[in-house]
């Protein structure tokens, strides 16, 4: 089970781990999420950057494993972390997140859920009202529906 704990600048007791993540809307402004298969929740597509990769690259690369949609990085919506929140997995590896949350286009493919998604595909925000979403995912959505055009750093995130 995953743990996540707060107290003052408790991330440095871990390794910083660098997110990216997309908003993706279909031409009836219908989000794109996926079910994940570690927990069950609702998200937005997304993961971690690999060493060697760009936060657009990553996120592009993230995006098609988790749903087999191609899409290209338009903008940054947001950074959020927070130094005050510790995440600690089952085997012992601590993190302080920094996620990079974008505005994407699709440019191809076929929605599937991929890799480590049980289901993906388009929603409204009236469907994702009954949905098993995490804070920090409602979060995100309603950012990016607000269409700000300056980008945002959230240092306070909970998960």
């Amino acid at each position: 089970m995953v743990r996540v704990m707060y107290g003052e600048r408790l991330g440095k007791l871990g390794k910083l781990a660098i997110g990216c993540s997309a908003a993706i809307f279909d031409q009836d402004q219908k989000i794109l999420l996926i079910k994940r298969a570690d927990n069950g929740e609702w998200a937005v597509p997304g993961g971690y950057m690999e060493a060697g990769e760009s936060v657009s690259e990553g996120c592009e690369r993230e995006v098609y494993e988790e749903t087999g949609l191609h899409v290209q990085v338009k903008r940054l919506v947001g950074v959020y972390t927070n130094p005050n929140m510790l995440v600690e997995y089952p085997d012992g590896n601590r993190w302080q997140f920094v996620i990079f949350y974008f505005l994407a286009a699709q440019t191809g493919g076929e929605l599937r859920a991929g890799d480590d998604a049980l289901e993906a595909g388009f929603y409204s925000l009236a469907e994702i009202k009954h949905m098993n979403v995490r804070a920090l995912d409602r979060q995100r959505i309603d950012d990016a529906l607000a269409n700000q055009e300056v980008p945002f750093i959230l240092d306070d995130i909970e998960i």
